[in-house]
């Protein structure tokens, strides 16, 4: 019998091993100014001793929604049995709506490892203006200090919270989306898994901003953007790493709950929109599992927006792909929660290249 051949584990050269997709030009601007002013390193090392840049940086919820119809409420909720309470913010319409509002759960990015929910404050207060929605927004634990399963479960008991207490949220329980981009787009497919197989809570769709999904980094698209772009394959093999350990960083036989794309059944999940551009690393994995949703009879809407980079929408908003992506998103979410047209869409895309310029133009996201 022929010995086992196991793969070499994948590493990073700092260099495209493969010719990447170009950047668009009215963000290759972004991309430069981002070189010109790198981010610190960001190793194991500077994330145990709490290295700068990647704890909340972003304003408050209460600076957040300043000037805007949306109030902010901090609030303290349990986590999964035997571990620690979560924080939530929680944003509703300013007058709320007389009748139940869609639910919009959300998870921030940062490769499982660095960030903080105000980061994506703006972007859930954006949706609940635009949607009528109440918008939670959750901080779950990090790697390393928490490695797998710490963050999904974590996500998953807000979630079940946030279903549970709809009705004192003003909520629908049955119009309820989980959603995140980056690391927080892995978390919300993650966490539409466990609701499936674990009996609820019901989740009516699932809103995957450039999922991080594949644990792998075998793809081609992973191989194109080593060393280039705003998320690269050297902080994406270091973020597996310490998610999920040596043994299982980039192993097929890790968990689905911690890389959605090592699940094997992808059917019975609720509906599905895929965003991704197709200049980044993460544009072959999540285009791969939209397809393997539909072969599966599922619903899976995607977009792959030419020459976009990873986070886009965020360092460029004011960009045509950018505002372009963001017409599309309330789309899909006014067709899941059975409105025909999203309210104020027009004004959010507005509002969007305004009210976040100065962080495109600054870059230091």
């Amino acid at each position: 019998m022929p010995d086992t051949v196991t793969a070499a584990p994948p590493v990073a050269l700092g260099a495209p091993g493969i010719a990447p997709v170009p950047f668009a030009a009215e963000l290759q601007p972004v991309i430069d100014a981002l070189a010109a002013r790198p981010a610190p390193p960001l190793t194991e090392e500077n994330l145990r001793s709490g290295g700068p840049a990647f704890g909340p940086g972003a304003p408050d919820s209460a600076a957040a929604v300043a000037g805007r119809a949306v109030s902010a409420e901090e609030l303290v909720i349990p986590g999964p049995a035997g571990s620690p309470d979560l924080e939530v913010t929680v944003f509703r319409p300013d007058p709320p709506p007389a009748d139940p509002a869609p639910i919009l759960v959300n998870f921030h990015g940062g490769g499982m490892i660095v960030g903080h929910r105000s980061w994506e404050h703006g972007r859930v207060i954006d949706l609940v203006e635009t949607h009528g929605a109440i918008g939670v927004n959750v901080e779950y634990r990090l790697a390393p200090e928490h490695p797998f399963p710490a963050g999904v479960e974590d996500d998953y008991a807000a979630v079940a919270w946030a279903a549970a207490h709809a009705a004192e949220l003003g909520g629908d329980p049955d119009r309820l989306i989980v959603m995140g981009g980056s690391a927080g787009g892995g978390l919300a497919a993650a966490v539409a898994l466990l609701a499936r197989e674990r009996g609820g809570p019901a989740i009516a769709g699932q809103l995957l901003i450039c999922p991080m999904l594949d644990n792998t980094n075998r793809t081609v698209s992973s191989l194109q953007y080593d060393g280039i772009g705003t998320w690269t394959r050297e902080a994406n093999l270091l973020a597996w790493r310490l998610v999920l350990g040596d043994e299982l960083a980039y192993s097929e036989a890790a968990p689905a709950a911690a890389a959605p794309s090592r699940e094997t059944d992808l059917s019975g999940l609720p509906p599905a929109f895929i965003e991704v551009g197709s200049a980044e690393m993460f544009r072959d994995e999540d285009a791969a599992y939209a397809s393997r949703i539909w072969a599966a009879g599922g619903e899976a809407e995607l977009h792959v927006w030419s020459g976009a980079f990873h986070g886009f929408d965020v360092y460029a908003p004011e960009s045509a792909l950018a505002r372009a992506a963001l017409a599309s998103r309330d789309s899909w979410i006014a067709r899941v929660v059975g409105r025909s047209e999203p309210e104020g869409a027009m004004r959010t895309a507005d509002a969007v290249q305004a009210e976040k310029s100065v962080q495109a133009k600054g870059v230091d996201a």
